[in-house]
């Protein structure tokens, strides 16, 4: 089937919309066409994917998911990005990778799988040699992940929810428990081991952290999320969890389902950098930041599980920003 066949009644994530993205948009707000909002490298990540020299991130518009307290509002409301060809997204990764990025980060690519397969097709016959990475909410379904096997190497899926009730009243994502389980499962039987090699040095423009031209010191080395790693992840799966406010039961049963099915086959990652966003008046329980003690809890009961492959944030990353400008940059 041709690619842009593939977005003609659109099943890509469980709303199975069956829209012709062809000529109108689901509601994920996009057409078949690629629209991206930004490309550069990003040091925000976990230090085994941006190492010293960052991750090559490519922000992708729009999104299939309805998060209340999205930090991405420009972007997954399809606000701004710029329509590019499957060819255009081909450069994209290849100046990334001279720019001296560790990997291909794919950033919310869950709309455009199939063109997205279709550069990385082209990229890999034309020679790249850096790793791709799928970085995704899990709201897809099942058959869309297994459009990408044998083409990402390294997935990054967030697990939010793991009561349905949450995934709605928050996310407007029914089904999205189900969903993320049978992605992630998708996920790890592509990539059923976690694979890692030193970093090697790279010589690399100062300007090209972040995509800045201007000279801009404090952009030219921004302060990471994380320590930097001296292994870079090359394969498999490090799942996500964003701890929210007053969420820490739900938060415990998603490690604890996630180390009882896949044990230390995956990474896991506990953040805690929830943010209001300013527009959470009508939900005032999660209307806040997520407490020192609260976070110490999840880190300790997972600890406690037996679980040591894994990433959690020190200090107060609430008062960071790892969200770049969405300016088109790279693209």
């Amino acid at each position: 089937m041709k690619t842009i066949d593939q977005y003609s009644s659109c099943t890509l994530c469980p709303r199975n919309c069956r829209v012709d993205r062809r000529i109108s948009t689901g509601y994920c707000r996009e057409k078949s066409s690629l629209q991206v909002a930004r490309a550069s490298l990003h040091m925000w990540e976990e230090p085994c994917i941006s190492g010293t020299n960052g991750s090559g991130t490519v922000f992708f518009s729009g999104c299939n998911m309805g998060c209340i307290f999205c930090q991405n509002r420009k972007i997954s409301r399809g606000e701004v990005g710029e329509q590019i060809t499957t060819k255009r997204l081909v450069e994209i990764f290849f100046e990334l990778e001279d720019k001296g990025a560790n990997n291909i980060n794919l950033v919310t690519g869950d709309m455009f799988i199939p063109t997205i397969a279709e550069a990385i097709e082209k990229a890999r016959q034309q020679g790249i040699k850096v790793p791709f990475l799928f970085n995704t909410s899990s709201y897809l379904n099942p058959d869309s992940v297994k459009m990408l096997e044998g083409l990402i190497d390294i997935y990054l899926p967030d697990f939010k929810y793991i009561r349905d009730e949450d995934a709605i009243k928050y996310s407007n994502a029914p089904g999205y428990v189900g969903a993320a389980k049978a992605s992630i499962e998708e996920m790890v039987s592509q990539c059923p081991e976690c694979k890692f090699e030193p970093e090697v040095a790279r010589n690399i423009r100062e300007d090209a952290i972040m995509g800045d031209e201007t000279g801009d010191t404090a952009a030219k080395a921004p302060k990471s999320a994380y320590e930097p790693g001296q292994l870079l992840i090359r394969r498999g799966v490090i799942v996500r969890h964003l701890l929210m406010p007053g969420m820490l039961i739900q938060a415990k049963m998603i490690v604890k389902y996630l180390y009882e099915k896949y044990g230390d086959s995956i990474y896991i990652s506990l953040m805690n950098q929830f943010t209001p966003n300013g527009e959470l008046a009508e939900h005032p329980e999660i209307n806040r930041k997520v407490t020192e003690s609260e976070y110490k809890s999840l880190v300790d009961y997972a600890a406690g599980l037996g679980v040591t492959n894994g990433y959690v944030q020190e200090g107060d990353t609430a008062k960071e920003s790892f969200i770049p400008e969405f300016d088109c940059t790279g693209v």
